[in-house]
């Protein structure tokens, strides 16, 4: 006689965090939470104090339980495989720029806070968008971005995708259109 069990329920892969030092900025990659484990999604997102979820792929859960649970949904999807369109990096910058820079949110400037991003696997689209982050706010070089996002996310980021960030060259200048230099004489 044998004993069967229910198959567990679990998480598709451990959730990455990460945390430049000497910088504000706290980003958890994952990949696509289903209906069936977004409650387990949701409980790391509460063990890394996620304020806010970004996904860049087609929806593979309803938003309904990560409101529930006090943490705003942002939808910015954008083709596998590829970079992210105009549209998209920019709402995705304004989004780590409120959160983490400017302190136009109320929950900017607090200490922990963190922001989830994902695609379906976790390794392409959600990678990318940190990485462009860590260029755009914590100024590293895009193949220091990726080689950190690597170290602890093996498999991030496809070529086309490297070879497109090693040509990105910084360009965001906030909401105020301002240039965010300041020369002294």
């Amino acid at each position: 006689m044998t004993r069967e069990t229910a198959p567990s329920i679990m998480v598709g892969s451990k959730p990455t965090l990460i945390n430049p030092s000497s910088t504000p900025l706290k980003f958890l990659i994952m990949d696509a939470p289903r209906s069936s484990n977004l409650h387990l999604y949701i409980k790391e997102c509460k063990k890394y104090n996620v304020t806010d979820v970004v996904r860049v792929c087609e929806p593979t859960y309803a938003k309904t339980d990560l409101i529930h649970a006090g943490i705003q949904l942002h939808e910015m999807p954008y083709s596998d495989g590829h970079s992210p369109p105009d549209e998209v990096l920019n709402r995705w910058l304004d989004l780590v720029n409120e959160r983490f820079i400017s302190g136009a949110s109320p929950v900017a400037g607090t200490d922990g806070n963190c922001i989830a991003v994902h695609c379906v696997a976790g390794l392409g689209r959600a990678p990318v968008l940190v990485a462009l982050a860590l260029i755009e706010f914590a100024s590293m070089d895009p193949v220091e971005a990726v080689v950190l996002i690597r170290k602890y996310r093996r498999g991030a980021i496809n070529e086309k995708q490297l070879n497109w960030l090693e040509s990105y060259q910084r360009k965001y200048k906030g909401r105020g259109g301002g240039s965010g230099c300041c020369i002294v004489m």
